[in-house]
């Protein structure tokens, strides 16, 4: 009998042991870090996140789509802690329906313009400038564009064109997608032989190539402003956001081919 006893007391014992949840590196009792920013940002934000994760041991789910759109769900009362946008409308809209945390926005990094082709195109070495041909050296293909009275990067392309001269003669060969890195992946993908994109974005895709630079003034300076939520109760939302203008994310940003706006935190 004591024998029985003690095999029991030792299978109670491993069942218990299996029935424990796994240790996780993150902090399990930590609600997650939620953050919406543009589709431009992803290969650099995941980057300074994974680092962030990795030193603070707390998760951060990062949400990636056009501007536009996620400052809408943010609008139609979707739970974000933090909010990066790349323009300053949809920022400016979101801080006018009360939703910005007060003085926690700052403009984060800028960013180029940029006319796209595939690497094994014809076309390279673009002279971009005013009444340049571009509706003739697309013939009767498409110009990949991000939605141009919404996307930012549509809008950004739109002021482009129109400030050099030939928005209405390009205009009915615009394929517009619902954000940049699906204008980014048309030209990836042979659907369109040109396109505009933000530089971060050609140099985040093996399969493009810069074809040419748009000069500076011929489109509004692109900014990217971060803030936090007014809704946000996360404590460690706050620490993210500071995290992001550190030396370290700063470097992350400038590898990716972003200019660095705001000044340089320790912590």
């Amino acid at each position: 009998m004591k024998r029985r006893h003690l095999l029991r007391a030792a299978l109670s014992a491993l069942a218990l042991t299996f029935a424990l949840p796994l240790t996780s590196p993150l902090k399990a009792q930590e609600q997650p870090i939620v953050v919406f920013a543009a589709a431009s940002m992803k290969n650099a934000l995941d980057e300074v996140a994974a680092e962030w994760i990795k030193t603070n041991k707390l998760d951060v789910k990062i949400s990636y789509a056009a501007s536009s759109a996620l400052a809408k769900q943010l609008e139609n009362g979707a739970p974000a802690d933090i909010f990066v946008s790349a323009d300053l409308r949809w920022m400016d809209h979101v801080e006018g329906k009360k939703l910005v945390r007060a003085g926690t926005r700052q403009s984060l990094l800028g960013n180029t313009l940029v006319l796209i082709a595939r690497k094994d195109g014809k076309f390279k070495d673009v002279k971009i400038g005013q009444n340049f041909d571009l509706a003739g050296m697309l013939g009767n293909d498409r110009l990949a564009v991000g939605q141009v009275d919404s996307v930012p990067a549509g809008r950004y392309a739109k002021a482009a064109l129109e400030k050099l001269g030939i928005y209405k003669s390009v205009e009915p060969k615009l394929a517009q997608a619902e954000n940049v890195r699906v204008a980014l992946a048309y030209v990836a993908r042979g659907e369109a032989p040109l396109g505009i994109v933000y530089g971060t974005d050609a140099a985040s895709e093996p399969q493009v190539m810069v074809a040419g630079t748009f000069p500076d003034g011929s489109y509004p300076p692109i900014v990217y402003p971060v803030a936090l939520m007014e809704s946000s109760k996360n404590p460690n939302a706050t620490k993210f956001l500071k995290s992001l203008s550190t030396p370290s994310a700063q470097a992350i940003f400038r590898k990716h081919g972003f200019s660095v706006l705001a000044a340089a935190k320790t912590n």
